[in-house]
C-alpha cells in the first residue's frame, strides 16, 4: 500500500531489467519518493493495481483492468512503442498520462544514421572489406563513386523524436533539407528552415534520403517500388526508424541493380536469415538494430522517468518522457524490440 506522501508505483519494465535503465543513484530517487512494487506474477500485479498512483512498464491494460486502478494517474513506456494492448481512450477519457521514451533514443539513432551516411557517401566499410581482403584501390581509384554530404540535397522521410534530432547534425554540412510529414504543416518545417515537399519530390530531389517514420497503416510500405525508383542513380537511403516503412524486395532490387546504396539498421524480421539476400550485397551497409540502444539511452530513460514521475506527483504535466498523443497513440503498429 501507498502512504500519503509517498504514491504506489508499480515498476514492470520489460524487455528491460531494471539496472539497464536505473542508474543505482536514480533507483534510490524512485524508492525515496515513491512506494515501489515490483509484481512478478499477473496477480500481484492485480493486487497492486488499485492504489497505483502509476505505471512503469507497459503490461496489458484493456478496459476492464484500467476499471480497477482507481488512482492511476500515469502509464511510463519504457520499452519505445506504444503497443495496441492498453485501451488509450480509456486513459485519455480518465486523464491518465501515457509517456513514452521515444525521446531517450533519438540522439543516438541520430548520430548512427549520420555515420551510415557518410559511409555510404565515401564508401568506408566496404573499403576495409577491399582491403582486408587484399583488394583494396590506393587514392582516385576507390572513389570514383564518392560524394560529398556538404551542400548536398537531403530528404528526411518524417520528423518526429528521429528528425529533430538529426537536423541540428546535419546543419554544418549545409544541405538542402526537404522533409516530408504528412502529421505536420508546412509552416511548422519551414519555421526551422526546412523545405516541405511531397513524397515523390524529396524522393526525386534527394541524393541522401533518411527514413525516419514510424509504422501506421498509412505508412506501411510507404517506400515500395513506384517511389523507391524515383531515386537519383546512386542515391544513398538510411534506413533507421522502421523496417515495414519499406518494401524490402523491392530496396534489395534497387540495389542489387547497382542503382541505390542502402545503410540499414532494421529489418523485417529479427534475426535476419543467414541466407538472407542482404548478406551478399555489396551495396548496403548492414547493421543489427543497434543504431538506439545502447548504455547511455537506456540510463536516460530511468532518469526521466523519475523525473516526471516527481512532477506529476507534485500536480505537474510531464516535461521529458514523450506525450502520446491522443489523435495519432492508436495508429502505431511498431512490433516489439528484440
Amino acid at each position: 500500500m501507498s502512504t500519503p506522501h509517498k504514491p504506489l508505483v508499480i515498476l514492470r519494465p520489460d524487455p528491460h531489467p531494471g539496472e539497464r535503465i536505473f542508474r543505482p543513484d536514480t533507483l534510490t530517487r524512485l524508492h525515496d519518493r515513491f512506494t515501489v512494487v515490483e509484481p512478478d506474477t499477473e496477480e500481484a500485479f492485480d493486487r497492486a493495481l488499485p492504489d497505483a498512483f502509476a505505471v512503469v512498464g507497459q503490461p496489458d491494460l484493456p478496459a476492464e483492468r484500467l476499471a480497477r486502478a482507481g488512482e492511476l494517474r500515469a502509464l511510463l513506456n519504457v520499452e519505445g512503442n506504444f503497443f495496441p494492448n492498453v485501451d488509450y481512450d480509456e486513459c485519455f477519457r480518465r486523464g491518465i498520462h501515457v509517456l513514452g521514451c521515444g525521446p531517450a533514443y533519438a540522439q543516438a539513432v541520430a548520430e548512427y544514421a549520420l555515420g551510415l551516411a557518410l559511409d555510404l557517401a565515401r564508401g568506408i566499410s566496404r573499403e576495409d572489406r577491399a582491403f582486408r581482403a587484399g583488394r583494396e584501390r590506393y587514392v582516385s581509384d576507390g572513389t570514383a563513386d564518392s560524394v560529398l554530404l556538404r551542400g548536398a540535397d537531403v530528404g528526411l522521410i518524417g520528423f518526429g523524436n528521429l528528425g529533430r534530432s538529426l537536423h541540428p547534425l546535419l546543419a554544418p554540412f549545409r544541405p538542402t533539407l526537404r522533409v516530408y510529414d504528412p502529421w505536420l504543416p508546412p509552416a511548422a518545417l519551414r519555421e526551422q528552415g526546412l523545405v516541405p515537399a511531397s513524397l515523390d519530390e524529396t524522393l526525386a530531389r534527394s541524393t541522401f534520403v533518411f527514413v525516419l517514420a514510424t509504422v501506421t497503416d498509412d505508412s506501411r510500405h510507404l517506400l515500395g517500388e513506384r517511389e523507391l525508383a524515383l531515386l537519383p542513380d546512386g542515391a544513398r537511403l538510411i534506413l533507421v526508424s522502421r523496417a515495414p516503412v519499406v518494401d524490402f524486395p523491392a530496396l534489395l532490387a534497387r540495389v542489387a541493380e547497382g542503382r541505390l546504396l542502402a545503410g540499414i539498421d532494421v529489418w523485417p524480421d529479427e534475426p535476419v536469415a543467414a541466407d538472407d539476400q542482404a548478406r551478399d550485397l555489396e551495396g548496403l551497409v548492414l547493421s543489427a538494430h543497434r543504431a538506439g540502444g545502447i548504455p547511455e539511452a537506456f540510463l536516460s530513460i530511468g532518469d526521466m522517468v523519475v523525473d516526471d514521475l516527481t512532477l506529476l506527483a507534485r500536480g505537474l504535466p510531464p516535461a521529458r518522457m514523450q506525450v502520446a498523443a491522443r489523435e495519432l497513440v492508436g495508429r502505431y503498429r511498431n512490433r516489439p524490440v528484440l
